[in-house]
């Protein structure tokens, strides 16, 4: 598998992402963690994430999981060297996976190395075996239908981003997940906003964040 999974958006790091990439790589970026955001929010941070891989060197296009499903999806996901899925709500993120069959799809293109997976915040969470916890921090009840607790088990971890991070509005929410996992014996790995897991095949590094004055 080729990882890159942030804290908070591209981390200090970056051109860790890239080099798992080949160059000018087509990226498609999934935003349907902040679906319940009005359209007009919506497509503002959509610009914000696309024009950040694309100061990198990289081609990102939306690819929106509500209007491509099924086959269609499959072969848009074949045609990307990667995949950038954004923070913002994991149970919404994980109830259009399921709906769209991305849950389906990206797990082997990810195990077989035909995809980069990269994001930050939900979009590394996601890959946990279980989402269980995360409703300290995100609201499940803002997805419409099914709750879905099951992450997609590409970690055999949970992942708890944002901790030690003053500047961010979550971080206070997650050291309650974080405590949770430890009362409950739930394996996790802490991230602190700027650090990065980065895997490529057998190799795996957390990437600091760089050190603040």
């Amino acid at each position: 598998m080729k990882l890159y999974l942030s804290s908070f958006r591209l981390g200090d790091h970056p051109e860790r992402l890239v080099a798992l990439l080949p160059p000018a790589a087509r990226v498609a970026v999934i935003c349907n963690s902040i679906d319940a955001e009005s359209p007009a929010v919506r497509r503002e941070k959509v610009a914000e994430e696309i024009a950040w891989l694309t100061e990198l060197g990289l081609q990102p296009e939306e690819l929106d999981l509500r209007s491509c499903t099924g086959d269609a999806l499959q072969a848009a996901l074949r045609s990307y060297d990667g995949v950038w899925v954004r923070g913002g709500n994991v149970f919404v993120l994980r109830a259009v996976m399921a709906q769209s069959g991305a849950d389906q799809i990206l797990p082997e293109l990810i195990r077989s190395e035909q995809i980069v997976y990269a994001g930050y915040s939900a979009g590394p969470c996601v890959l946990a075996p279980s989402l269980r916890g995360l409703e300290l921090c995100d609201d499940a009840d803002a997805v419409d239908g099914e709750i879905i607790w099951d992450g997609l088990g590409l970690l055999d971890h949970a992942i708890v981003p944002h901790l030690d991070s003053p500047g961010h509005p979550e971080t206070e929410l997650l050291e309650k997940v974080a405590g949770l996992y430890v009362r409950t014996g739930v394996p996790y790995l802490p991230m602190r906003d700027g650090e990065a897991l980065v895997i490529d095949g057998n190799r795996r590094e957390l990437v600091k964040a760089d050190r603040r004055a």
